[in-house]
């Protein structure tokens, strides 16, 4: 399967979904969450985003759907082009699908040998070899530390900036060779992820993108409206956990006059929802998803 849809029924309750309504999935992958949201749908519309091209491949057949082969970061102008707004839900699934980790050539596993990639839209022109080989230590020092929370990420620098002066790094297993000294051999797996999340989110600008579609959700969603993200690493969560709660990245809760706070969003779950066991059983991906659900004031 090209991806199994990660706490797919808890998104559908946070949707609060109307039958005539419009709705966002504004990452579309395998298309098993915008399938599920259409078949709640009668007189309702679905735009989905999605920036990589092999999505394009599970668009689905229904006048009710519209493809936008984009990344979410282009929401609002979008919407405005498809005569879309507002709208009534957005749901976010971010991160890496199932087929593009299993997908050895693109470089988003560990696991598997491939070129050092990691591109989401393959066509843009950074890939992770080219931040790997030509970015300075200080520079890879700071992009392992924010982007992977690596505590020793002076290690992993200096481990890839005194390699490649013998060869290009070009591989997913020669960058892994490279680093895993930095790591003790029993939690190698757990921070070989780590570094690659952390190319991966600085080669797609992953955060800013986010960032600007948290923004732009409030400009597009009706009075009502609910968003729903789903996220798997805590430098995600936090953005979204803010926003909701406060209106900012930062967490500074602003307040009026009186001191009542100043917010664009309701939290429907004050605690972020995870999966069972049974889901994480079933499906490996979902064992670090958080889900949380705001409404528009």
């Amino acid at each position: 399967m090209y991806h199994i849809p990660v706490l797919l029924k808890q998104s559908l309750e946070g949707l609060d979904i109307r039958p005539e309504g419009i709705y966002v999935d504004a990452t579309f992958g395998g298309g098993g969450h915008s399938r599920a949201i259409l078949d709640q749908l009668t007189s309702g519309r679905l735009l989905a985003f999605d920036q990589d091209a092999e999505a394009g491949n599970n668009v689905i057949d229904d006048d009710r759907f519209t493809f936008i082969n984009q990344n979410f970061s282009y929401l609002k102008n979008f919407l405005r082009f498809h005569n879309s707004i507002p709208v009534n839900g957005i749901l976010a699934d971010l991160g890496v699908s199932s087929h593009q980790f299993d997908t050895a050539s693109r470089g988003f596993s560990t696991r598997f040998e491939g070129n050092l990639d990691m591109r989401m839209n393959s066509s843009q022109s950074i890939t992770a070899a080219e931040i790997v080989n030509t970015y300075d230590e200080n520079d890879l020092k700071t992009l392992f530390r924010e982007y992977g929370e690596i505590k020793n990420s002076h290690c992993v620098a200096r481990a890839i900036s005194s390699a490649r002066e013998e060869q290009p790094i070009k591989s997913t297993a020669q960058l892994s060779e490279v680093v895993a000294k930095c790591f003790p051999a029993n939690k190698q797996n757990k921070f070989l992820a780590l570094v690659f999340q952390a190319l991966r989110i600085s080669v797609n600008d992953e955060l800013s993108a986010l960032k600007s579609l948290l923004k732009q959700s409030f400009e597009v969603l009706a009075k009502g409206g609910r968003l729903v993200v789903i996220s798997y690493h805590s430098l995600e969560d936090r953005l979204v956990k803010n926003f909701i709660r406060t209106g900012n990245f930062e967490g500074n809760l602003q307040k009026d006059f009186y001191g009542n706070p100043i917010v664009d969003f309701k939290a429907i779950n004050s605690r972020p929802i995870v999966p069972d066991d049974d889901e994480i059983k079933s499906n490996s991906r979902a064992r670090s998803a958080k889900l949380r659900i705001a409404e528009k004031i």
